[in-house]
């Protein structure tokens, strides 16, 4: 799975003209999953951006976690982040999951988070979507469970 973090003032989701999500402080989570991702990856990055101090403490440095600022999370799906454009002009999406082993991966990942208490909203899975956000820093974190899955959730 791949999740692309970034720190939000605000952020929300329209779906035909309809309001359908927003959040305030916390982090809008773009969300990939690709062939072979289980539950247990899914389970395992909900701890790991639940737990990162992506946030300010007093004296200005990232020392805070979502969970410590009260922060809430806009889970948006997006199989585009297993875009291949190794060859030719157009992006090939063949790493990543259709849609039947997506969903429920990407629903896990988004009920793992309210689990440990981070508010959660979510996109509208498989629906074209205007996705607003407020990017505050810019704070913008690559997460990748196939190079992170050595680490640990501290």
């Amino acid at each position: 799975m791949r999740v692309l973090l970034q720190r939000v003032s605000e952020a929300s989701v329209t779906v035909d003209g309809t309001l359908v999500s927003s959040i305030g402080q916390g982090v809008l989570l773009l969300v990939g999953v690709r062939h072979g991702d289980d539950r247990a990856t899914a389970e395992w990055l909900a701890h790991k951006v639940a737990h990162l101090r992506i946030f300010e403490d007093e004296a200005g440095k990232m020392n805070r976690s979502l969970l410590d600022v009260g922060g809430s999370a806009l889970v948006v799906s997006q199989f585009t982040l297993y875009a291949d454009v190794r060859k030719g002009r157009r992006p090939s999406f063949i790493e990543a999951a259709p849609p039947n082993e997506a969903r429920p991966l990407v629903d896990t990942f988004a009920e793992t988070l309210r689990a440990l208490g981070v508010p959660v909203e979510t996109g509208v899975f498989g629906a074209h979507m205007d996705v607003a956000l407020v990017n505050d820093g810019p704070v913008t974190i690559w997460l990748d469970s196939a190079e992170l899955r050595g680490g640990s959730l501290d």
